[in-house]
């Protein structure tokens, strides 16, 4: 067994903090241009360099996405933005095209090239080839299971690293492969845009009755068009470890700063229980059910998935109050308020290398010296005292069902 890299969703700054801080090995992000989730707010040219010097200083390594597939026009483009990747000292580009992979060869020669999901590798003569093109690593197809995983890593070449997602939101198409935002609303899910028009609600109108609705029905069950869970993998990363794979991928960086933190942590220190042999602490299994999921499985790990007859609404369970921004060693902590509580809520503290805790919130200090009861304003900056000394980034929740309506 080898003990894979942990990938970790940086959509931008913040969430590349929380990434860094909370465990990654490494963390992907992208430019303003050529990647996959024009949505996350991903880095100008000028935060990139304090991205990558952040997560440097850290020990943590940056995989940037140059992975949509370009039109002809905005190749031009293409060698700027790979040369800017690579004077900037990114590790790695994660690249789906033929035509970018080479341009990333000439053009950002420091940094190694790792091939997209959205190529759908799904044997070993496709990942063996991608490795004698000059691939350092490929990022398998969701598709797959273990056991074809098991043997595209028996058949390719020790140096090929192997990739694969272990946690977050997957796709109703074939490896990401969708025209139904561009149909529907005119975003190119190739290029970056998608509306994700597969998680809507729909109905059925009759033409000549305009406005009125009349739910789809597949079978005495109800409605599961295009239904899809979210893969959670976290009991399961021994069996990971096994067939050899090299990386571990979060998926998630259009997803919120405290998601990308609570999932890294928890994986962190799963994945460090397991390769040590330890038994795993069951208090950071649980913390991937307090964050905003749709229904876990396995995706198609262990075989065919099957269809889901059940909703596919967001669950979620806890709120963020706060941010730590800095803590005495008395346990005397600044924070930035995030969502109105009160003095006497019980709440739970999380943070990096912070096992969960219960606590009940004191009063509150706001920075003119006025003790108060209660906070609504978010961005507000306080003062709270904490049972014990935490580190910035430590985040405040309270437990709340904020699950969307059935």
């Amino acid at each position: 067994m080898i003990k894979p890299e942990l990938l970790s969703p940086a959509g931008d700054m913040e969430r590349l903090k929380m990434s860094v801080l909370y465990g990654a090995d490494a963390v992907y992000l992208a430019g303003t241009s050529f990647g996959m989730r024009s949505f996350a707010g991903n880095f100008s040219p000028e935060e990139l360099p304090q991205a990558v010097k952040f997560a440097h200083d850290h020990g943590v390594k940056v995989h940037v996405t140059v992975n949509t597939m370009p039109r002809s026009e905005e190749l031009d483009a293409l060698p700027a933005h790979l040369e800017r990747l690579n004077d900037t000292g990114v590790d790695a580009l994660i690249v789906a095209d033929l035509g970018v992979f080479r341009a990333a060869e000439k053009y950002a020669p420091n940094c190694q090239r790792h091939i997209s999901t959205q190529q759908s590798i799904a044997n070993y003569a496709c990942a063996q080839a991608w490795f004698e093109l000059g691939a350092s690593r490929v990022v398998l197809a969701r598709e797959l299971s273990l056991d074809e995983i098991i043997t595209i890593r028996q058949k390719t070449s020790p140096e090929l690293e192997i990739e694969t997602f272990c946690h977050g939101a997957m796709c109703v198409s074939y490896s990401g492969r969708c025209l139904l935002s561009n149909y529907m609303t005119g975003r190119d899910s190739n290029r970056g845009a998608c509306a994700q028009p597969c998680r809507y609600q729909y109905a059925l109108m009759e033409e000549k009755r305009p406005g009125e609705y009349f739910p789809v029905f597949e079978d005495e069950k109800g409605t599961y068009i295009m239904n899809s869970r979210d893969l959670c993998m976290i009991d399961h990363l021994d069996d990971l470890m096994r067939a050899g794979i090299n990386c571990l991928k979060i998926e998630g960086r259009a997803k919120s700063a405290y998601y990308a933190a609570i999932v890294t942590g928890a994986y962190r220190h799963v994945l460090d229980d397991v390769a040590a042999g330890r038994e795993v602490d069951p208090v950071w299994r649980d913390e991937v059910e307090h964050v905003s999921h749709r229904h876990y499985a396995t995706g198609f790990f262990y075989g065919e998935p099957g269809q889901y007859t059940a909703h596919s609404r967001y669950i979620r369970t806890r709120q963020v109050c706060a941010i730590v921004t800095d803590c005495d060693a008395n346990g005397l902590a600044t924070l930035s308020l995030r969502n109105k509580f009160s003095a006497g809520d019980p709440l739970e503290l999380v943070g990096p290398n912070l096992r969960p805790m219960e606590i009940t919130a004191e009063k509150m200090l706001l920075e003119g010296g006025e003790t108060v009861s209660e906070l609504r304003t978010p961005q507000t900056v306080f003062q709270m005292q904490l049972p014990c000394a935490v580190p910035a980034y430590s985040i405040l929740r309270k437990e709340v069902d904020l699950s969307a309506a059935e």
